[in-house]
């Protein structure tokens, strides 16, 4: 039998918002499936980047398989069509609205005319619906849930649901309590979107995706609560959290996001980190230096599928920031200094994305 139910005048089935999710630690009811892969954000808010075909090429070179662009730009998904080059596609916040707002078959005709006309699906691994609208685009979020389900919807009249995946990037701080990992919490204020999130993704068998910078948590820190040391992987000095120990801030930050998707029942959701870096320069303890020092061992616990203590030997699939520079991003100066690549396709510091490379 179809359910259905009325959320702000929008009719859609949603018998993934009645599951009952099983209880915090119980056994999960399938394994949790991904691989470590590592991919790269391949953001543009700049006007000196390269040609895409270098990019492409760059990406070709250094062995990167899996990029996340921000929005469906015709050109650059038309660059990448039948490179074998996997790909997230952000939808941009202001068009949740729209894409809640009419039927599956309205959200259809957005997905062929600003995706499937210029890519092929083959191609697409996730369509990220919004990024961290939670934390800065508030205003949208009642249309988040709405509009990954007529997606959804959507991808189901195509069968393209069960080879791309949706979800939506948050920010680390859709948690209000996130030290110790195990005492970590969604905050209780967004609790109305993040469950229906959550019951979606556990539906769908698709990820949670977070944000994640430990730099920002560095910076911001008071009182030294967050090492420079803690931040980079190389602290001498474990944080015991009952019977996990934790050597960095990277680690103890997704088990949060874990320890809070098991308190809403959710345990086998997947994480998928779809953001972190370190900036090179433009703010405290921005440096070359520290960016290799970070990016580094994100990279070695991909490449070794180390997981984490809560999660230990499970992969994680993490995308680093940025490919570029990006010189017209707002905000502090330390936003516009996070590429990994210099503009002539020269590594910027010696990162290997694998053992060839």
């Amino acid at each position: 039998m179809l359910i259905t139910i009325t959320i702000r005048d929008l009719l859609f089935p949603v018998s993934f918002l009645l599951l009952l999710p099983c209880e915090a630690g119980a056994n999960i009811s399938y394994p949790l499936r991904f691989a470590a892969t590592l991919g790269i954000c391949y953001g543009r808010v700049a006007n000196n980047l390269p040609p895409t075909s270098e990019v492409i090429n760059i990406l070709k070179t250094n062995g990167i398989s899996n990029v996340r662009i921000f929005d469906p730009d015709p050109f650059t998904l038309q660059s990448f069509s039948g490179t074998g080059i996997n790909i997230m596609i952000g939808v941009p916040n202001e068009v949740l609205p729209s894409l809640a707002s009419g039927p599956p078959a309205s959200a259809l005709q957005w997905l062929q005319t600003d995706i499937f006309a210029h890519i092929v699906p083959s191609q697409i691994r996730y369509i990220a619906v919004g990024n961290e609208v939670l934390f800065k685009d508030s205003l949208y979020s009642p249309y988040l849930v709405p509009a990954i389900v007529n997606l959804y919807q959507a991808l189901k009249m195509l069968n393209l649901d069960g080879t791309i995946k949706l979800s939506s990037p948050q920010a680390a701080s859709v948690l209000s309590v996130s030290y110790p990992p195990s005492l970590g919490a969604f905050d209780p204020s967004l609790r109305s979107v993040l469950r229906p999130l959550l019951s979606f993704l556990h539906e769908t068998k698709s990820p949670f995706m977070v944000n994640v910078y430990p730099y920002f948590s560095y910076t911001s820190s008071r009182s030294n609560q967050v090492t420079l040391d803690y931040a980079l992987f190389r602290s001498n000095d474990m944080v015991q959290d009952g019977q996990l120990m934790y050597g960095n801030l990277f680690e103890a930050s997704l088990d949060a996001v874990v320890h809070a998707m098991e308190k809403e029942g959710f345990a086998e959701v997947e994480v998928v980190v779809s953001e972190t870096g370190w900036p090179k320069g433009g703010g405290e303890a921005a440096s070359v230096e520290n960016a290799l020092a970070y990016n580094e061992n994100v990279v070695r616990r991909v490449v070794g599928n180390v997981g984490t203590p809560r999660r230990p030997g499970v992969g994680i699939e993490i995308y680093l920031f940025d490919m570029f520079d990006e010189n017209r991003k707002e905000g502090d100066e330390c936003e516009r200094h996070f590429g990994i690549f210099g503009l002539d396709g020269v590594k910027a510091y010696d990162l290997r994305f694998n053992s060839e490379n």
